[in-house]
């Protein structure tokens, strides 16, 4: 583990908040293990979270129909993104690990961070056609989430007023970081710090604690492989028929996003499907 490079991507606006003493016992039992942390803190550097075209240097290539997805590709390939773009790519590039830590929002992240996600994972730096999901730029790097919520866990259940946290978790650790070729581990959840006395707190920062000693050992969370798909517009990147009667025997849909009407897997975002799992994709 030592001289790993970790990047903690964090948003709160508070140094008092419990997200931040998450984020501290990351960076003090990473840094034992000999990791170099760096911490992107989006409040403090004041971070943009609209994506326009003051995130590109010299000529647009289509002033009148300003397209941000070719735009930003170009000036990357051309070294002319903004700085604080260009700052950020460094230090994903460098790391072995990214760790997202932030308060849930409206079921998804604070608008800094998705800011983040937006500016920073640029198409051509973090994804192509030709490379995304499990061929994708960064699959050889790990990255998940660290979030607090509002609301207890019994309403983030599949019964609960909320809905299943399983397919709350899809669009970012699929539709994002999957996306993007990243092994997603499993996520950490803390429930409801707010609303808990300081005893449990305390018992969710030991957790978090002792899950970081061997975190480097976790087997990531199981996404339907690319293979599984006809990766032309021909076939319209839609499972393979072959794939569709194989999987027709299984109790299970694929994956939360891939349930072909099946009942889903049981937490297929939220815990690591062991290696020997019948109903488990195979590779």
């Amino acid at each position: 583990m030592a001289g790993r490079n970790v990047l903690i991507v964090y948003a709160h606006q508070s140094p008092a908040s419990f997200n931040a003493a998450v984020r501290d016992v990351a960076v003090e039992v990473l840094e034992q293990q000999g990791c170099r942390v760096v911490v992107s803190d989006l409040y403090a550097m004041n971070f943009r979270a609209s994506a326009t075209s003051q995130d590109i240097k010299g000529e647009l290539k289509n002033p009148e129909h300003f397209h941000y997805g070719n735009e930003t590709m170009l000036a990357w390939q051309e070294g002319r993104l903004s700085d604080d773009i260009t700052q950020e790519h460094r230090k994903v590039e460098e790391a072995e690990l990214i760790i997202f830590q932030f308060p849930m929002y409206w079921f998804s992240v604070p608008a800094i961070l998705k800011g983040w996600l937006d500016r920073v994972l640029t198409q051509g730096f973090a994804f192509s056609l030709e490379k995304m999901y499990n061929n994708g730029i960064f699959k050889h790097k790990k990255a998940m989430l660290s979030f607090s919520t509002g609301a207890p866990e019994s309403m983030f259940l599949p019964d609960g007023i909320n809905g299943d946290i399983n397919v709350t978790l899809w669009p970012l650790q699929n539709g994002v970081l999957h996306f993007c070729g990243f092994q997603v581990l499993a996520p950490q959840i803390f429930w409801s710090p707010t609303f808990s006395p300081p005893q449990v707190r305390e018992a969710m920062l030991g957790a978090w604690r002792a899950r970081l000693g061997g975190l480097w050992e976790e087997t990531p969370l199981t996404f339907a492989p690319s293979e599984y798909f006809d990766l032309s517009f021909q076939g319209g990147f839609r499972l393979r028929s072959e794939v569709k009667e194989e999987r027709g025997e299984h109790p299970y849909g694929i994956t939360t996003g891939h349930h072909l009407g099946k009942p889903l897997p049981p937490n297929n975002q939220t815990k690591a499907t062991p290696p020997n799992d019948k109903n488990q994709p195979k590779h």
